[in-house]
């Protein structure tokens, strides 16, 4: 990697402070320091915290989750895909499989990883050797190891985000101004390595960092700084990864033979957050992302949202557009550049609260009223411009950055992750049901720690059947939330999750029957039907964003639809053949196995160090 001085570096990383006012949410704010080295910057708690705030800055802006990591990456999958339009070079070209290294979307993301890395690098090199670190007050010494164990696990994050979309890089595990005098341009080392690392890393960040409910003991406000929850998830998540399938340099898909190992970490540090009893599921699905995540919500009483990428400022450097790339158009404005599958859709019961909160079939005008989409237009609707207040987006305002947090870690996906690595090694006890079932619950409004026949997954199921009811419900729970497709590839079902959807798109264009997926739990009954509504009806003036009949539509998702307009309504297309001309078309269409699992790598980055070798296939 190209050298970088380390007076540059710690300038830069001093560029963004914490705002912690009165305990509000806000995270970044631009407030730069003078220009000075590290003997000036690492010397007391405020200037090592502008510095670490300097690492989590590199989380969030155009580059970063703020859109291209969190929105361009992890598309097309089996639950959303990219923008329409002819193939660009870019954006585009990403969701589709056909990204050269020569994409216009590749380098900038590829550099801020590592520019995030290599902050975290100078304060994992630094703060240990401040004289405070061990000479300080007790909540001095307790505030610089949480800032250690925090660098640390922001470098695993960014390293493990590199890693998932390009393989094996090169390591980097100290300053560019030590690793230059040894090692300049460094040759790839294997992934499993660096993971490796990663997960040691993590399990001294973990034991250094304090839980949610210790944070002010040590003299620290509540804020969205990582705390020991997040840490032990995000460990548990990399182990995952560790222990499933990834592309290999000779371009096939492999996984170690000491995968259960990791598993097992995964188990043990997800078993350690739900014992603890500092996280839990908000009760409700659709408040947690209209009331919670959309309305900039100060506090997190359930501690469900457990690692986010949060931004401020109002521009590319360090916010985030979410709701504007993505999400429905309000008076016309936004992209709403991520589409979910029809097949996705069908893939929710009718019952299941999370298919209104994740998917939106509307655009809102500038009144206020919804104006119903085709089928080939929804939009994902997690992060929704129509939503947001704290404050109040204009309906007339072309602001595009709306300061919303992209959740990276949620506690849902804490429970997930226990009882897939809990079925991997034991088969499905009951402990895997009971979490798994947690989520289904709140998924349909119901009680989550109370049993309940009607949606929990019934027991007496196979290791395989709960498994492929686990890859489902990863779906239903987690859907436009980037994580579909890096799921797919650790468990080496990309190709056949693409394959089997392209099947059923075509298959529902033609008003055929779909065929339940091989690879996950299978549909609700009567979506596998030739009754599927050919139009909708929305009903005019409606200011619902319940996508129900009696809400914004006027017949049902699941019936023939009538053959008249009713009254008072306004026809779109539903199950017709633009399923296969305007979805179908563009979906995934350069996917090809042994090559597609990893992007290419950037031709800025290989000519900045020719020890860097492209990706298969490439």
């Amino acid at each position: 990697m190209k050298h970088i001085s380390a007076k540059l570096m710690c300038i830069a990383a001093g560029m963004m402070v914490l705002l912690f006012t009165n305990g509000c949410k806000k995270y970044l704010d631009q407030q730069p320091i003078t220009e000075l080295g590290p003997e000036k910057v690492f010397t007391d708690v405020p200037n090592t915290l502008k510095a670490l705030s300097g690492v989590y800055s590199r989380l969030v802006g155009d580059q970063g989750y703020g859109i291209r990591l969190s929105l361009y990456y992890p598309l097309d999958n089996d639950e959303m895909q990219g923008p329409t339009g002819n193939p660009d070079n870019d954006r585009r070209d990403i969701a589709r499989y056909i990204a050269t290294a020569g994409n216009a979307q590749l380098e900038r993301p590829f550099n801020q990883l590592f520019q995030g890395i290599e902050y975290a690098n100078i304060c994992i090199d630094n703060i240990p050797k401040m004289a405070m670190y061990d000479n300080g007050s007790e909540n001095e010494k307790k505030q610089l190891r949480r800032m250690y164990g925090e660098a640390l696990a922001l470098r695993a994050q960014f390293y493990f985000e590199a890693i998932r979309n390009w393989g094996d890089l090169p390591k980097h595990f100290q300053p560019a101004y030590a690793q230059a005098a040894g090692e300049p341009f460094p040759t790839q080392t294997d992934r499993d390595t660096l993971y490796g690392q990663l997960l040691s890393d993590l399990k001294t960040a973990a034991d250094l960092v304090p839980w949610r409910n210790e944070v002010t003991t040590i003299g620290d406000p509540v804020d969205e700084r990582l705390t020991k929850g997040a840490i032990k998830a995000l460990r548990a998540r990399i182990a995952l990864f560790r222990g499933g399938y990834s592309l290999r340099k000779d371009a096939t898909m492999k996984r170690g033979a000491d995968y259960l190992t990791y598993y097992q970490i995964a188990k043990d540090e997800c078993n350690d957050i739900i014992g603890s009893g500092q996280h839990n599921l908000n009760p409700s699905f659709r408040a947690l992302w209209k009331d919670q995540v959309c309305a900039h919500a100060v506090s997190d009483p359930q501690g469900e949202l457990m690692f986010q990428a949060s931004g401020i400022g109002l521009t590319g450097a360090e916010d985030t557009k979410l709701g504007y790339y993505n999400g429905p158009r309000v008076n016309n404005l936004g992209n709403s550049s991520v589409n979910p599958l029809s097949t996705y859709l069908y893939l929710f019961d009718s019952t299941d609260q999370r298919r209104d909160v994740t998917i939106a079939h509307y655009f809102t005008t500038v009144t206020g009223t919804r104006t119903g989409q085709a089928i080939t237009n929804m939009n994902d609707g997690k992060f929704r411009r129509d939503w947001i207040t704290n404050p109040v987006i204009s309906p007339t305002s072309a602001v595009q950055y709306f300061s919303l947090k992209w959740q990276i870690i949620r506690y849902a996906d804490v429970l997930l992750m226990f009882a897939e690595a809990e079925n991997e090694i034991n088969g499905p006890t009951a402990s895997a049901y009971n979490a798994l079932n947690m989520v289904r619950r709140r998924g349909y409004g119901k009680p989550m720690t109370t049993p309940d026949a009607a949606v929990d997954i019934p027991s007496g199921l196979s290791k395989t059947d709960f498994f492929k009811a686990l890859v489902r419900e990863r779906a239903l729970e987690l859907g436009g939330e980037g994580i579909r497709k890096y799921d797919l590839i650790r468990w080496n079902l990309l190709a056949t999750a693409l394959a089997e959807t392209k099947a059923n798109l075509l298959k529902m264009s033609t008003n055929t029957v779909m065929t339940n997926p091989t690879y996950m739990a299978g549909y609700p009954p009567y979506c596998l039907s030739t009754t599927l509504p050919t139009f909708m009806y929305y009903i005019n003036n409606t200011t619902s964003d319940n996508n129900n009949m009696g809400g914004l539509w006027f017949n049902s998702l699941y019936k023939t639809a009538p053959g008249t307009t009713p009254a008072g309504t306004t026809r779109v297309n539903w199950v017709r053949a633009e399923i296969n001309t305007v979805a179908l078309a563009r979906y995934a269409t350069g996917y090809t196995v042994g090559k597609s699992e990893l992007l290419p790598f950037p031709n800025a980055a290989l000519g900045a160090n020719t020890n860097l070798k492209q990706n298969p296939n490439y």
